[in-house]
């Protein structure tokens, strides 16, 4: 049993990544990606999704008949995006306004409707819980990575804004590292989110390398 709970964690967070490995959620992970705060933030939501609705769907499996199983998944994780909606908007409005479109297309996230197909529909309870949990906060963690990667680079800046996202105790992480407009802009736009999600998945692929552990190639043999 440990060692099922030890593949979890370590399946979420690093071996099975739903950004780093399975390329999923590209979405927030481009467009929310422009500080750390934003892309803590984004992955807060979404790790509070796929750890809610992977337990409900897991609880309720037995229930879910096999012709309507994916509209009803849509329907709950709708439910807890709802939720998450509602509560920002209500408790954390100036961040709410920066995430904005990007936390009611959480439903269209393929990851948390993946991990419930793949995993919380077989598995029980605790399982799933614990998938959801560990597969949101590897994506919180990629995004936030990425997130701040950009923002060094680009603004100059860490965790700026960070109070709106965990309050005014937190505002000490709010950095100055680099001199002010000397940041490089086309990091902060559309094509910064490509350039460092790329060099994050080659930093991953180089490390995997280094740890002996193949590489699967489309076509190919591992290596």
């Amino acid at each position: 049993m440990a060692d099922s709970y030890s593949r979890i964690i370590k399946d979420g967070l690093w071996e099975n990544n739903g950004v780093l490995c399975q390329m999923l959620g590209m979405c927030p992970t481009m467009a929310m990606t422009t500080s750390a705060t934003n892309g803590l933030g984004m992955g807060l939501a979404t790790a509070f999704v796929m750890a809610t609705s992977n337990l409900l769907i897991a609880a309720l499996r037995g229930y879910i008949t096999q012709e309507v199983r994916i509209p009803v998944y849509i329907l709950i994780i709708a439910a807890m995006v709802t939720l998450v909606d509602l509560s920002l908007n209500a408790y954390m409005h100036e961040l709410y306004k920066v995430l904005g479109l990007f936390i009611p297309l959480i439903v269209s996230n393929c990851l948390p409707l993946g991990r419930a197909e793949v995993y919380a529909s077989k598995e029980p309870v605790l399982p799933s819980f614990l998938d959801g949990v560990f597969m949101g906060l590897g994506f919180t963690a990629s995004l936030t990575v990425i997130g701040a990667c950009r923002e060094i680079v680009g603004s100059g800046t860490l965790f700026a804004d960070a109070h709106l996202l965990l309050g005014p105790v937190f505002s000490f992480l709010e950095t100055r590292v680099l001199p002010a407009d000397t940041g490089i802009l086309v990091v902060v736009l559309p094509p910064g989110g490509f350039l460092a999600t790329g060099l994050l998945l080659s930093l991953k692929r180089i490390l995997d390398i280094r740890a002996g552990k193949p590489i699967r190639l489309a076509g190919a043999h591992s290596v």
